[in-house]
């Protein structure tokens, strides 16, 4: 077996088609994207016990206490630690793991990845049916994170090798997946909780137990469906850009123990940090935001929130779901959308686009509300919110722009705790604010006002750190005889002469139906989560 997960299995032969590896790459994260929608769970996990009604613990329980109870309902704020567990587990395996990815190739790290994320559904599955919480916290949070980590790490490294003359788009299709699996995830899930809920069981467990399955399976059907190619490879007429005409696209290779030694990673990290503070700060606070900007005016009555009958609430609460939906969809949208315009714009050009049009789109904001169009209030956030997913799909080519392509999956992976820095500074910011705020007695409706201005001050740094980035330092990189000893330990493979390249080349073109019949397995979930969306955004215009 440890034979058959090899990297060393996984070099493409001559008849590879290179198109069959985003399919492959896209069953992985549209699977691991579901981590994005786990808050349909928490409403029903808070009353699993209670079923119609939660059974509160004793007010004296702490938290501790409350994750080994079996006799109360979880607070929803315990629950939330899931979401949390599962991102800084993501940045910080992806950090440690990356490395050894690199060497073990997509193949091994895929299957690590479906066996942590489904087995820890498994757990949590359990640990609901248990009514034990520190086993949802191990399972999906600790155990999941970690296969979150390794999963969407798993095919950048490998679809920047397969598309050297498209690296943006190749991690865009990708990284896409990350955003749009909550969107095929979460009405799935709401659908199996229907199914199974009984007058004795909220149907959770039962849920858990059939994705984790789902999941596992899709994921190494994709793990195993990794290629790498042939170290040499490359597109029919393409040739690499020559240094001199591209100075911001290197060809050569700087290691991932050195990278960190650079200006250049720390100004990347900062430009991901800024630039997905300011979009998660959004994302978190999209639905109370439209709520409270417009109140009754989102169904035609003159009213501030506060003044809403529980029916009106209760439309205005489904437009500001709607609301939340249609973000979802365009920041899905942004990654595929920019990272592939990154080609032709550039890395640094593309960013310099995010943080100064982004700026401009926040300032703007406070103006769209007070003059009370819903519609270009909507539709500067969901420009905004194409960017803050374009900035996550965009960074991976960046970085192998920079330090070239050997270790770009590993410094990716350490660039992700800028992800989980920002996971903690974009809300914590956005929610003191808008609290601090309140008490001194701003009206809900211009709260958001300062945030807003905050936000787009965090952009202006972005930009700044984005101008600074240059090309890496010539005493940063790999020597020849250093990139050569990377290469045995990777077990990369050569190319034996330049016709076998030709030939490979030529005939990577063949095998058409299985590329169709691979992108139309991917299609029809992500068509089913596009539909639900779209459906739910729709009461938006309605």
């Amino acid at each position: 077996m440890a034979g058959f997960f090899s990297k060393e299995r996984t070099v493409a032969g001559a008849g590879f088609n290179r198109w069959l590896v985003p399919p492959a790459a896209l069953a992985i994260h549209l699977s691991i994207g579901m981590a994005y929608g786990f808050s349909v769970f928490w409403l029903p996990l808070s009353k699993a016990l209670g079923i119609k009604e939660p059974i509160a613990c004793a007010e004296t329980m702490g938290i501790w206490a409350r994750a080994f109870a079996t006799d109360c309902d979880w607070k929803v704020s315990d629950l939330g630690w899931m979401y949390t567990l599962f991102f800084v587990f993501l940045g910080s395996s992806a950090a440690v793991f990356g490395h050894w990815l690199e060497h073990a190739g997509p193949r091994k790290a895929g299957a690590v990845a479906a066996i942590c994320w489904g087995g820890g559904l498994l757990i949590s599955a359990y640990g609901v049916y248990s009514h034990q919480l520190w086993m949802m916290w191990l399972g999906s949070g600790v155990i999941g994170g970690i296969g979150l980590g390794l999963g969407y790490i798993s095919p950048v490294s490998t679809l920047i090798k397969w598309f050297p003359d498209r690296r943006g788009m190749a991690t865009g299709m990708a990284i896409m997946g990350f955003g749009g699996g909550a969107m095929i995830g979460a009405p799935l899930a709401n659908s199996l909780m229907a199914h199974f809920a009984t007058p004795d069981s909220v149907g959770v467990w039962q849920t858990f137990a059939i994705m984790g399955g789902v999941y596992f399976v899709t994921m190494m059907i994709g793990a195993l469906s990794y290629r790498v190619p042939a170290n040499g490879w490359k597109p029919a007429g393409w040739e690499p850009p020559a240094s001199s005409t591209s100075a911001m696209i290197t060809n050569r290779h700087v290691h991932v123990n050195h990278a960190h030694k650079t200006p250049q990673f720390w100004l990347l990290w900062a430009v991901l940090c800024l630039n997905v503070s300011a979009g998660i700060g959004v994302i978190g606070m999209a639905s109370p935001m439209l709520q409270e900007v417009f109140g009754g005016a989102l169904i035609g009555e003159q009213l501030k929130l506060g003044e809403l009958s529980t029916e009106q609430l209760l439309q205005v609460t489904a437009i500001g779901a709607g609301f939340a939906g249609l973000l979802s969809f365009f920041n899905i949208l942004g990654r595929i959308g920019w990272a592939s315009s990154s080609d032709y714009l550039g890395r640094k050009r593309t960013y310099l686009i995010f943080f100064a049009l982004g700026f401009f789109l926040y300032v703007a904001a406070p103006w769209a509300g007070s003059v009370g169009s819903v519609a270009l209030f909507a539709g500067l956030f969901c420009i905004i919110l194409s960017m803050y997913g374009g900035g996550f799909a965009t960074i991976p080519a960046y970085l192998a722009d920079i330090f070239g392509t050997q270790h770009v999956g590993a410094i990716h992976g350490r660039l992700l705790t800028a992800w989980a820095t920002a996971g903690v500074l974009g809300p914590v910011t956005v929610n003191y604010l808008r609290d601090y705020q309140l008490d001194h007695g701003v009206p809900a409706s211009d709260a958001y006002n300062v945030i807003m201005y905050v936000l787009a001050g965090l952009l202006v740094l972005g930009f700044i750190c984005n101008l600074l980035v240059k090309p890496v330092a010539d005493k940063h990189y790999m020597s020849e005889a250093e990139l050569e000893v990377e290469r045995q330990l990777a077990h990369e493979k050569s190319l034996q002469t330049t016709r076998a390249n030709n030939e490979a080349t030529l005939r990577s073109e063949s095998r058409p139906v299985s590329v169709l019949i691979a992108w139309a397995l991917v299609a029809v979930p992500i068509g089913y989560g596009i539909w639900s969306t779209l459906e739910k955004a729709w009461i938006l215009f309605h």
